[in-house]
C-alpha cells in the first residue's frame, strides 16, 4: 500500500513555478527543485514523474491564471483604454519591483522552444491571450471606444506581442519612466 503524501502539491507547484520564472528550466536543477519544495526527489518523481512533468504543472497552472487574469481585467464595460493601460502598467510595476521573477512564458517560449509539449502550451496560451483581448476590443469597437481601422484581432495580436516585449525589456532592467513610454505608445495603436 502507498503512502499518502506528506506535502501540499498545490504549494508545491507554486513553489516550483516561482522558481522556474525566476531561474529558467535548464538553471533549476533537482536538489535546488527539492530544497526549495521541502520534499525528497522521491517524493517529488512519485508526484510528478520527473522534473519536466513539474515544469508541465507550473507552465499549466501559471498560463490558466494569466489567462483568468486577463479576462478579469478586460471583462465589463470598463472603457478599454482604461483598462489595457491598467493591466499594462500593473506588469511594469511588477516587472521593475521583481525583475528577475521574469515570465514564465517568455521563458517556455525562448528556453524550451524545441520541447513540443511546452511550445504547444505556450502556443495554445497566447492564442486564449489573444481570443480574450479580441472580444474585449470587440466589445470597445461597439461602444464606440477604437479610433482606429484596424480589425480588433489585428490589436490584440499586436498587444499580446507587445506584452512578451515589455516582459523582456523588464528583464533587461529598463526603468519604470522607459516602460511606461512604451505602454503609451503602444496604447496610441488603438486612438
Amino acid at each position: 500500500m502507498a503512502r499518502p503524501r506528506a506535502f501540499d502539491t498545490g504549494l508545491a507547484v507554486e513553489r516550483a513555478t516561482d522558481l522556474f520564472r525566476r531561474k529558467g528550466y535548464h538553471a533549476t536543477p533537482m536538489p535546488l527543485l527539492t530544497a526549495r519544495l521541502g520534499i525528497g526527489s522521491g517524493s517529488l518523481y512519485a508526484a510528478f514523474g520527473s522534473k519536466d512533468g513539474l515544469y508541465a504543472q507550473a507552465l499549466e497552472r501559471y498560463c490558466a491564471a494569466l489567462v483568468a487574469e486577463l479576462t478579469r481585467r478586460t471583462e465589463g464595460e470598463t472603457d478599454i483604454r482604461t483598462a489595457l493601460r491598467t493591466l499594462l502598467l500593473a506588469l511594469v510595476t511588477d516587472d521593475v519591483a521583481d525583475p528577475e521573477r521574469g515570465c514564465l512564458l517568455v521563458n517556455a517560449a525562448t528556453e524550451r522552444a524545441a520541447h513540443d509539449a511546452t511550445v504547444a502550451q505556450v502556443r495554445a496560451t497566447m492564442a486564449a491571450a489573444e481570443a480574450v483581448l479580441t472580444g474585449a476590443l470587440e466589445r470597445a469597437a461597439e461602444r464606440g471606444e477604437l479610433g482606429t481601422g484596424r480589425s480588433p484581432a489585428e490589436l490584440a495580436r499586436f498587444l499580446m506581442t507587445f506584452v512578451q516585449g515589455l516582459h523582456v525589456m523588464g528583464n533587461a532592467r529598463a526603468d519604470q519612466a522607459f516602460l511606461e513610454n512604451a505602454v503609451s505608445g503602444a496604447l496610441s495603436v488603438l486612438d
